[in-house]
């Protein structure tokens, strides 16, 4: 069913996932940047905020409007009694009929239209789409950290921070907006036509003004402060419930529930406990804004009744006044329980900021240009790295890889293998010396397509929880069915794909993996990994345990695969079995970071060094089996 104009006007107003270089607002504000946003409040409220102003500025525009409606209507209670003192009840509606009409038109049209007005905006325009433009280049900004990033956090806390930072925001500022008007617009027209009729009945409120604001002055701070902490402590509750699923085969293998339960116990007990002393300051503030509103209203019925006896004030003053002072306390609480939120989602904002204004951790470099691979040869020339540390992992490393030539890295554990594959990858930055792809030094290309020119193949293959079929096309995603069927026939995982059917009845390729492909075995999962390099093609090719989790005879016909896959690439190869790399062209044996020795296997094995003793370690524990 079509929705009606109205509202699809409105929905339509921000394009929550405009790209960057397009304006997210259709009436006014910038385009979307693609720098992340400021490190500082302000400036990250106003990274959002100007993109879709003009709509915060018709909302700003539609609350004046309801608040002058609402500041009119005690008003007209008092000028109605007025009325009905002072006129006969046969003659009231021909004297007063348009004092009568008017007062029924913005009691029956005009407020309900503003509201209407204030609610498209907020509803339709804002809420929806603000919220989704927030998370959305929330997002955007994360996923494109280095990997380090993500590292050294945990994925649930960044998700959460991701997720809580477009509500906690878009909410804040309509509360501000609202909270304003009513303040001023309310509180100015109390006390202007109150002192009008007797500048004694605005004294309670001139008094109620000042108390009212050092309450909030006093309190609100406190609320942000412990709000921010509680968010911290959901987001790292977050985290770590959502470490326990994402490995929970670890957790049921070691049998460790008990420990997972205390683990999450403790987050959950210190997210009790800051929430309750957030609670302690809403219920205080609760009980004094209850007190001081209760003395506003008997001071201003007792000067009203006074005034009154008096002769001072006509009965029409009396009915005005009562109930303009009853709904200035119903509004202060209104105000102050938006104002309590308002602090509250700014300390969500303020812990989000953690995970979202950061700068890139692996920018691309400002002139950055993209790699163009047309032979494939690789540099490495004076290579360190150690994460940092003194003792480098890699140290002054020099090694060329011919344009099609194949190269196993040989060494321990902890030689220096994975880190030069992820030196190569851009993961990290070499801290002295250089790599280059045909003669260009890949820190000054773009990281996507440095990486779109490297095909691998890791021992850790994480697949998306995502179909078969949606795996293997990451690989090319302009790939088509067939091209995708072929590739997975090529990596000999045709057979067991066929056979798949998830929970949902879903088969074949278009049955789902699980999270991280945990419905796969290792072999499976392997093999899909390999059928997506194999759909990508790309020029260089890194093998890091690429048949580690195959059996014999698997890894028998994959090789056979790799073999065509490797035809006229580059190839840089790991594996801690020595026999899946014999047939490279040279194997390049690491020790300590540096280069101890290499050659061909049979040449490594008659010059009886490091190579070789690895060799016999092996050969000898297989033939002990």
């Amino acid at each position: 069913m079509a929705l009606p104009g109205p509202f699809r006007l409105f929905e339509r107003l921000i394009d929550p996932v405009a790209p960057p270089g397009r304006p997210a607002g259709r009436l006014l504000g910038t385009a979307v940047p693609e720098a992340a946003p400021p490190r500082t409040l302000w400036g990250f409220y106003w990274h959002f905020l100007r993109q879709t102003r003009a709509l915060f500025l018709a909302l700003f525009a539609a609350g004046l409007l309801v608040a002058l409606m609402d500041a009119a209507i005690p008003t007209m209670i008092g000028r109605l009694i007025g009325l009905l003192t002072t006129h006969a009840p046969h003659r009231l509606w021909d004297e007063a009929w348009p004092t009568l009409l008017g007062m029924g038109v913005i009691v029956l049209l005009g407020r309900p239209l503003a509201l209407l007005l204030q609610n498209l905006i907020t509803q339709q325009g804002i809420n929806g789409n603000v919220t989704s433009l927030i998370r959305w280049q929330s997002h955007y900004q994360v996923v494109r950290q280095g990997l380090p990033f993500f590292q050294e956090d945990f994925a649930g806390r960044i998700a959460n921070r991701v997720m809580q930072a477009g509500p906690a925001l878009r909410e804040s500022i309509v509360q501000v907006i609202n909270a304003v008007w009513y303040i001023l617009v309310y509180g100015t027209a109390a006390l202007l036509l109150l002192a009008g009729t007797d500048w004694r009945l605005a004294l309670p409120i001139a008094a109620w003004f000042p108390l009212y604001a050092l309450l909030l002055r006093v309190l609100v701070p406190r609320m942000r402060d412990r709000s921010r902490e509680a968010s911290a402590q959901r987001s790292l509750l977050t985290g770590r419930i959502v470490d326990s699923y994402t490995n929970i085969q670890t957790v049921k293998l070691f049998a460790r529930a008990r420990e997972e339960d205390a683990f999450i116990r403790d987050g959950l007990l210190a997210l009790t406990e800051a929430f309750q002393r957030q609670m302690r300051l809403v219920t205080l503030n609760g009980f004094a804004l209850a007190t001081l509103n209760a003395a506003m209203l008997t001071s201003m019925a007792g000067i009203a009744v006074w005034l009154w006896t008096q002769g001072a004030i006509e009965v029409a003053a009396v009915a005005t006044a009562l109930p303009m002072a009853w709904q200035i306390a119903n509004i202060s609480g209104w105000v102050a329980f938006n104002v309590t939120s308002i602090f509250e989602n700014l300390g969500v904002v303020q812990e989000s900021m953690g995970s979202i204004a950061v700068p890139p951790t692996a920018p691309d470099p400002p002139d950055a240009k993209p790699l163009r691979v047309a032979r494939g040869e690789i540099r490495f020339e004076g290579v360190r790295f150690g994460y940092g540390r003194e003792t480098g992992v890699i140290q002054g490393l020099d090694l060329r890889v011919a344009p099609g030539e194949r190269v196993g890295l040989v060494g321990h554990s902890g030689a220096g293998k994975s880190t030069l594959v992820n030196l190569l990858l851009g993961f990290f930055r070499p801290e002295e010396g250089r790599i280059l792809i045909d003669g260009q030094d890949i820190a000054g290309v773009t990281l996507e397509s440095l990486r779109a020119a490297i095909g691998v193949v890791t021992q850790d293959t994480a697949l998306l929880h995502r179909s078969i079929r949606d795996n293997i096309r990451y690989g090319r995603p302009e790939a088509s069915p067939a091209e995708i069927e072929a590739a997975a026939a090529r990596a000999h995982a045709d057979a067991f794909i066929r056979d798949l059917r998830d929970w949902r009845g879903r088969s074949g390729f278009d049955a789902h993996v699980g999270e991280r492909g945990v419905k796969l075995s290792g072999g499976q999962r392997q093999r899909v990994a390999i059928a997506r390099v194999l759909l990508k093609d790309a020029p260089v090719l890194v093998l890091d345990e690429a048949t580690s989790a195959l059996d014999s005879e698997v890894e028998a016909a994959i090789q056979e695969q790799l073999e065509t896959l490797m035809a006229g690439k580059t190839v840089i190869a790991i594996a801690h079995r020595l026999s899946t790399l014999a047939r490279m062209d040279r194997l390049v044996v690491l020790e300590h970071g540096r280069i101890a020795e290499e050659g061909s296997h049979a040449g490594l094995l008659r010059r009886d060094g490091v190579y070789a003793r690895l060799w016999r370690q092996q050969s000898g524990a297989f033939a002990g089996t």
